[in-house]
């Protein structure tokens, strides 16, 4: 086991992973920028490093300083979290160049599966289920080409990376035309690469993705599904496992093909694989995200494990079989609300002072938070401040026990997204279980319906 790692992150995810850390008699580094500094975390780290001012590019974005950091506190590991660096293949061979391990899967799988065009490929050779899709488009001739060739409406997508960032919709050959320029230009600043390709667009669907454990002996193990297609621009607020409506042997089948997939990969840490499910029930490849999600506590709730303890005892080198129970099940219902400063109806960032912050507590409640009173939250970062798990014996009592949970939040300084999470809670569809990726404006039609 490693001696000392450094936390390469901050807010809920330092939080978790410290925590994690200590559990497993790790010593636990913490870095944090001068927006961070009172960041409750920091107090249960064994050091902590200021490594710079506020905007993430001086901060939490340079390796040198990150790198530094390690050094000088002689750590033997770097989690890096989520977000960031959790997937930049250079920042896991730097950290490996100076002789420590870096707590995710090997850099060449961060750089494969960085890239979605060569990532479909390639699961698609391991006999994964893929929608039709184009190569990367060199020109407009050749995409309308292949937008006729898969048939409208198709999705345009950039190639080096994810988040929903750059994509955008087609429906005709003008609006593609349109769409590639602004789909090439987001791509080029948030990836550092225009390059787009074109894939079938599935109306309505779900968004099921895939827990997957990976060791470096050969062994792949999955950890069941969450739902996760309650979102707003691309980005997920509700996640909740089991995926409601969807047949266990559906999802046996699903998760079987994808661990065997991975394990064929040789895929060596923690991952999920993103799958959509369309209309007519069938799953088709999204992408593999190389790190641990903001969601795994929903897994975490559901199946009684540690995925965090976990995957830095596969980084060490222990076995997948040795470190997951031999029989996994999904147990009752997970639900996770992600709690937002910004404004509920449009879902802009709401940053400022946490005058008053005081989160819920009770059976089957858990918070994930770096945030305490008096805390700013800044437009430096992503604006979530807390992350809610409850778990329940059924979906019902997940629900109530998140809407009582919700309900139990005292904030103020800062507009948030809780009347929302609570609205969702509540809509009709939701509760029946009849979720997809388009749900939320429907929600949002529904309650402005009802307030005339």
């Amino acid at each position: 086991m490693f001696h000392k790692v450094l936390v390469a992150n901050r807010g809920a995810v330092a939080a978790r992973v410290i925590r994690a850390l200590k559990a497993l008699n790790v010593q636990a580094v913490a870095v944090y920028s001068e927006a961070d500094a009172a960041a409750p975390y920091l107090q249960e780290a064994d050091e902590a490093h200021l490594i710079g001012p506020g905007p993430a590019k001086e901060s939490y974005l340079d390796q040198d300083k990150l790198i530094a950091v390690m050094l000088a506190a002689k750590c033997d590991a770097v989690h890096p979290g989520y977000g960031f660096l959790s997937e930049n293949s250079n920042f896991a061979l730097r950290v490996e160049g100076e002789g420590a391990t870096f707590i995710g899967p090997s850099p060449k799988f961060i750089e494969e599966m960085g890239h979605k065009a060569r990532a479909r490929d390639l699961m698609m050779r391991y006999g994964m289920p893929i929608s039709p899709g184009s190569e990367i488009l060199e020109d407009d001739e050749v995409a309308k080409r292949e937008a006729e060739r898969i048939g409208y409406p198709v999705l345009i997508k950039p190639a080096g990376g994810g988040g929903g960032i750059g994509m955008l919709p087609a429906r005709d050959e003008a609006e593609l035309v349109k769409g590639l320029e602004s789909a090439r230009s987001m791509a080029s600043r948030s990836f550092g690469t225009a390059e787009v390709y074109i894939e079938k667009l599935l109306e309505r669907p779900r968004h099921v993705e895939l827990q997957i454990l990976g060791d470096r002996h050969g062994g792949c193990r999955h950890v069941f599904e969450r739902d996760c297609s309650l979102q707003r621009r691309n980005q997920k607020i509700i996640e909740e496992s089991p995926a409601p409506g969807i047949g266990r042997d559906d999802i046996e089948k699903l998760a079987g093909t994808t661990a065997e997939a991975m394990a064929r990969i040789g895929y060596d840490n923690i991952g999920t694989v993103e799958m959509l499910r369309g209309a007519d029930g069938g799953f088709h490849f999204l992408e593999v995200n190389t790190r641990l999600q903001v969601e795994h506590g929903v897994t975490e709730e559901a199946c009684s494990v540690d995925l965090v303890a976990a995957q830095v005892r596969v980084a060490a080198g222990e076995k997948v079989a040795d470190v997951l129970p031999d029989e996994i099940s999904v147990k009752g219902h997970a639900i996770e609300c992600r709690v937002y400063a910004e404004d509920p109806k449009r879902f802009f960032p709401s940053p400022g002072k946490l005058e008053v912050f005081r989160i819920p507590s009770g059976e089957g409640v858990r918070v994930e938070t770096g945030f305490a009173e008096g805390m700013q939250v800044t437009p430096f970062y992503d604006p979530m401040v807390a992350k809610v798990i409850t778990r329940g014996k059924d979906r019902d009592e997940a629900i109530a026990r998140m809407a009582g949970a919700l309900e139990g939040f005292e904030i103020s300084g800062i507009k948030n997204n809780i009347p929302f999470l609570l609205t969702a809670l509540r809509d009709e569809a939701f509760v029946a279980g009849d979720v997809h990726t388009g749900l939320v404006p429907e929600i949002q039609a529904r309650a402005k319906a009802r307030e005339k």
